[in-house]
């Protein structure tokens, strides 16, 4: 479906957004389906990586759940399964006795580097033969743009 010049604002911008939406859905369809998340799954994936890049080592849950890109409804049990993986570990917060801290174990961090390389060369290979650089190079300039704008409000 594409949008046409002559139509309103609003809807313009109804139709902008789904189309983002489903292009989204369709991608992260395609690479939870990949090989990369047999061991692991997507949002169990998401959880390592934000880890991963949190320079201290340790994130608050609440932190964790602001910082992770995949809705996590229930994000203090899955934390609690990959802690039974040995993946991550949590400890509470020594200013705050009701907070705990999450981060990630060596078994994690191993992990979540075998299968990023893995995830990225599976993006490269949906992204590339969609887009151009060019193309790729003006879409993260617009979801950036996008991004910004929707923080700022």
């Amino acid at each position: 479906m594409h949008a046409k010049t002559t139509e309103s604002p609003v809807r313009l911008a109804a139709e902008t957004w789904e189309s983002l939406f489903r292009a989204q859905v369709a991608v992260m369809r395609k690479l939870q389906a990949a090989p990369a998340f047999k061991a692991l799954a997507l949002n169990e994936y998401d959880v390592l990586f934000t880890l991963s890049r949190c320079p201290s080592g340790w994130l608050r849950l609440n932190e964790l759940n602001d910082n992770v890109l995949l809705s996590q409804s229930s994000l203090s049990r899955l934390v609690e399964r990959l802690e039974k993986r040995g993946l991550v570990e949590r400890t509470p917060a020594p200013d705050d006795g009701r907070g705990i801290l999450i981060r990630l174990t060596d078994a994690g961090r191993d992990l979540q580097k075998q299968i990023g390389r893995e995830h990225v060369r599976d993006i490269a290979a949906l992204v590339g033969p969609a887009l151009s650089a060019a193309e790729q190079q003006e879409l993260l300039r617009l979801t950036e743009k996008l991004r910004a704008s929707v923080a700022a409000r």
